[in-house]
């Protein structure tokens, strides 16, 4: 299974594309790629969103993910910046849709939860298991590209103990 993780942001999109062998008795994570998406503030709105849509959609494109999976939106006092954060999630969920990829979402609770073990764990704490479980020699280049590939992480743990479970996806 390969998973799209995708990490919102109106500033900086991080992505990440994890691989894990299902069939093998000790499945591996792997981390295929990552990167960040880094948006000019000084650019209007519909040239950023499309700035998203562009590079999701080669990097999906390249990496052939079988799913994208998404942080949901969390919450926020600053309704303005969540409207914000909606739109970066909708094209993010639109260049999936455009390549036929199914989206799955995730709380960032239940993301920190998979990976760290506790929903309230801080972002150097996400980066340092993330580099971890993949086995990497050095942390992601950032801190969305580590969360975004903590999303894609999340959906492959979450598959496997569905399939335990028998409730599989």
């Amino acid at each position: 299974m390969r998973v799209f993780g995708i990490d919102c942001g109106t500033e900086f999109t991080g992505y990440g594309v994890v691989e894990v062998d299902c069939d093998a008795r000790m499945p591996k994570l792997t981390q295929v790629a990552s990167g960040t998406i880094r948006l000019n503030k000084k650019q209007k709105t519909p040239l950023r969103l499309s700035q998203v849509y562009t590079e999701l959609t080669a990097a999906m494109a390249v990496h052939q993910p079988d799913i994208v999976a998404i942080e949901e939106v969390f919450f926020s006092a600053n309704a303005k910046s969540a409207l914000k954060l909606g739109q970066v999630r909708g094209v993010a969920m639109l260049a999936a849709a455009s390549l036929n990829l199914d989206v799955v979402e995730y709380a960032p609770l239940k993301i920190k939860s998979s990976v760290v073990g506790y929903g309230l764990a801080g972002k150097e704490q996400v980066q340092f298991m993330v580099t971890r479980l993949l086995e990497l020699e050095q942390a992601p280049d950032s801190a969305d590209a580590a969360d975004a590939l903590a999303v894609a992480i999340c959906h492959i743990h979450t598959a496997q103990t569905l399939t335990a479970q028998g409730a599989g996806r």
